[in-house]
């Protein structure tokens, strides 16, 4: 994801897709969750790593299907573009940011010794029930299909 060096300057790195989906920027992982400077590069590229793992597995047949239309990429998918990027690419990412987020916040949770700290970190910060549902949503979304299942009894 991102090391530090001894001027403490973090260097960004880049996590490397399969060459359809996009490739995954660590410290833009960090800012968008807003991740602590706690977590250590190497839990949070752990964190990443695991969440484009199981995106592309559950994509993984649009991804086919994309591929047998010819396009090549993710951004080659016919798709509106908000600031001039894929909105396909857009939603892809928050999938992997929204499942990293919640990949580390269940497992490095944020902790502050005073009471009034971390009742205020508690309002602000989503719940791991939040990310997974936004990350379930963004996939929802990418495939095309309602985010709600209702079944008539």
């Amino acid at each position: 994801m991102s090391g530090f060096v001894a001027s403490g300057t973090v260097v960004p790195v880049t996590l490397t897709n399969d060459g359809f989906w996009p490739d995954i920027e660590g410290e833009a992982v960090r800012a968008a969750m807003r991740l602590e400077p706690g977590i250590t590069p190497e839990r949070l590229t752990e964190a990443v790593v695991a969440a484009m793992v199981n995106v592309n597995r559950e994509l993984r047949s649009y991804k086919l299907a994309r591929q047998a239309e010819g396009q090549t990429k993710l951004a080659d998918v016919p798709a509106d573009e908000i600031n001039g990027e894929s909105e396909l690419v857009i939603i892809y990412r928050r999938a992997i940011y929204c499942s990293a987020g919640a990949e580390v916040a269940e497992r490095f949770p944020n902790t502050d010794t005073s009471r009034h700290g971390a009742m205020h970190a508690e309002q602000l910060a989503p719940t791991v029930d939040d990310l997974r549902r936004d990350a379930r949503f963004a996939i929802r979304d990418l495939l095309a299909v309602s985010r709600t299942t209702v079944e008539l009894l």
